[in-house]
């Protein structure tokens, strides 16, 4: 394999010597930064993840492979030789939840808009809900109501919102402490909020199977990082036993929140300022520095 890696990379640089002229070097100082880029954006999203440490330990793999073959361990770079080989098809299965999840968020095509500054009345209604969600997660909290708000983001999980019961409803605290009120019927599960509604409540969520999450965790919490793992969705789950407020939010779990933590992060996480916007934030803040 480190044979082939050699002549592909010879037979490239060949050719594009061989063919040296304004246009071809443009396109492959373009073709080397949308690499790196990409390099650097597969690095950020795999970053903190379980697959990072199975990252780290591919390029162990592959750095002991190049070592035998330069020291002449014939076996041993046999072997390594042999598993590199089925490196692809490895790497697709190892990483199947973290293509899944980019590819998602390929296909997404709202960010675009917010960036722009085109969703500014969005904006503003986003917030809205957010300190409505937070009156009612702090309201459930008081009570030691459990509940397990699942709040989608630009990842679709429709097919956690067909689990549960259909109600495309506006979002205010009355319902949504109600929803959680015990023995009721919508009250186990989780309630997904989408497009600015209450989607569905009692939907089933994936549980997380990590045997490094704390046994003190009971289902809701294990509900909220398995569809935090399987989506970007974040989650607020406030605990029945104690009326401990937490967020889920990329297979991590944030522990026992204040009111305000949990409006920060959710207000972090679901409204985007317009370039223009953060352009003038950045300007200002940079005159206010010169001028101290």
């Amino acid at each position: 394999m480190n044979q082939t890696l050699q002549n592909f990379f010879e037979n490239y640089i060949i050719a594009n010597l061989s063919n040296i002229s304004g246009l071809s070097v443009i396109t492959t100082i373009l073709d080397l930064v949308i690499v790196i880029f990409l390099i650097y954006k597969v690095f950020n999203m795999l970053k903190g993840t379980r697959a990072w440490q199975l990252l780290k330990g591919i390029v162990m793999l592959i750095v002991i492979t190049f070592l035998s073959g330069y020291l002449k361990l014939t076996i041993l770079n046999y072997i390594l030789t042999s598993l590199m080989s089925y490196g692809v098809i490895m790497l697709i299965i190892v990483f199947q939840p973290e293509l899944r999840r980019a590819l998602e968020q390929l296909g997404t095509t709202n960010k675009f808009s917010r960036l722009l500054g085109i969703d500014k009345d969005l904006n503003v209604r986003k917030k809205e809900n957010i300190y409505k969600i937070t009156i009612a997660a702090v309201e459930l909290s008081k009570q030691k109501k459990g509940a397990l708000i699942v709040i989608e983001r630009d990842i679709k999980i429709q097919d956690i919102i067909s689990t549960g019961i259909i109600m495309n409803s506006e979002i205010s605290p009355q319902l949504l402490v109600n929803i959680f009120e015990p023995n009721t019927p919508l009250h186990d599960g989780a309630v997904v909020i989408s497009d600015n509604k209450i989607a569905a409540a009692s939907c089933m969520l994936p549980l997380a199977d990590d045997k490094d999450i704390a046994r003190e965790l009971g289902t809701r919490h294990r509900a909220a990082i398995g569809i935090s793992k399987e989506s970007d969705a974040l989650v607020v789950v406030v605990s029945e036993e104690t009326g401990r407020i937490s967020i889920a939010k990329d297979g991590t779990l944030i522990a026992d929140v204040r009111e305000d933590v949990l409006k920060k992060i959710l207000i972090k996480n679901f409204i985007e300022e317009p370039i223009h916007t953060n352009k003038a934030k950045k300007d200002e803040e940079s005159k206010e520095n010169k001028e101290s």
